[in-house]
């Protein structure tokens, strides 16, 4: 009876312990409910039966996405923590306000860029233009104009001032603390224009809410093909795309890395999760190789970017 209870405990134990190790987090830089908690959600849910683990979600908030960052570059590099990061989080925050606690580019082994979306330029009823050619024509000829942010620093910071760089602008930069009170101040007339990520303005832009009057990409997209993008309009220079990629700690072997970025295409693949890319505008998946590649480029891309804009964190 003694020895029969001891293997049942010896079993118990081992079946916990083989519980623990199939737990898988993805660690969340950002507050619960963003597209990066979002996309997320949707990778945790395809790949749990895939590597038959617990994939679970932990968002981890704060500094412009350090605090997340951090959790995972000291995590051990089994491949049981994982970071899905984003172009603020990864490279432009990093470059406005260098961390302590960990290195942007030797902390961490990239294995996905899942996707990309680019931002669009959406202009309210306070601008009285109907195209980027006349919010030029009209800003140039002494029309007071303003831009709203998240925020100094962000995304939608940045964007405005690259317009005001290429065209010759002084549209004047108001922040707010997020993109919702600027959206909402945008269609109430106090400001003229924006510039957010492509998901957040096409419900807005469908619903005739704001105006979208330029992509900053390179390539129009089919959801709204009628827009043009900055390189058609003369303005090749403004172009910003936010991706959304994957990270494990570095020194985490190459085999660990290989299975799961296996496992991520196969998610992505996944005839809902593709309908999901579509529909958000996603697209550029990249593997482990081609991500890091590009990442080589966007790190002193965007360094330098930011200097030349005078662009300074909060």
């Amino acid at each position: 009876m003694k020895l029969l209870r001891a293997f049942l405990c010896a079993a118990a134990l081992a079946a916990s312990t083989a519980a623990m190790a199939d737990t898988i987090k993805i660690i969340v830089p950002f507050a619960a409910g963003g597209p990066v908690d979002q996309w997320a959600r949707v990778l945790a849910h395809g790949l749990g039966p895939l590597l038959n683990a617990d994939v679970i979600v932990e968002d981890k908030g704060g500094a412009g996405g350090a605090i997340g960052s951090e959790t995972v570059a000291r995590a051990a590099p089994d491949g049981k923590t994982m970071l899905l990061a984003s172009l603020g989080s990864q490279v432009i925050s990093p470059a406005l306000r260098p961390p302590h606690g960990y290195d942007p580019v030797k902390s961490f082994e990239p294995v996905m860029l899942v996707g990309a979306v680019p931002t669009l330029l959406v202009i309210g009823p306070k601008s009285g233009a109907a195209n980027l050619k006349e919010l030029i024509a009209k800003a140039k000829g002494g029309q007071a104009m303003a831009y709203g942010s998240a925020g100094p620093g962000t995304t939608m910071n940045i964007a405005g001032e690259m317009l005001n760089a290429s065209a010759g602008l002084k549209v004047a930069h108001v922040p707010y603390r997020g993109a919702a009170p600027a959206l909402g101040d945008l269609m109430g007339g106090q400001i003229d224009m924006l510039n957010a990520d492509f998901p957040v303005l096409l419900p807005l832009v469908k619903a005739g809410k704001v105006k979208a009057v330029a992509l900053y990409s390179a390539e129009r997209s089919p959801l709204l093909p009628d827009v043009p993008t900055t390189a058609e309009l003369g303005l090749p220079d403004v172009v910003m795309e936010n991706w959304y990629g994957v990270f494990l700690p570095a020194g985490t072997p190459d085999a660990v890395r290989d299975k799961l970025e296996k496992a991520l295409f196969a998610v992505v693949a996944q005839p809902d999760v593709k309908e999901r890319f579509a529909t958000q505008g996603m697209h550029g998946t990249l593997g482990a190789a081609a991500f890091k590649a590009r990442l080589a480029k966007e790190f002193p891309y965007w360094q330098a970017m930011l200097k030349k804009l005078d662009i300074k964190a909060e």
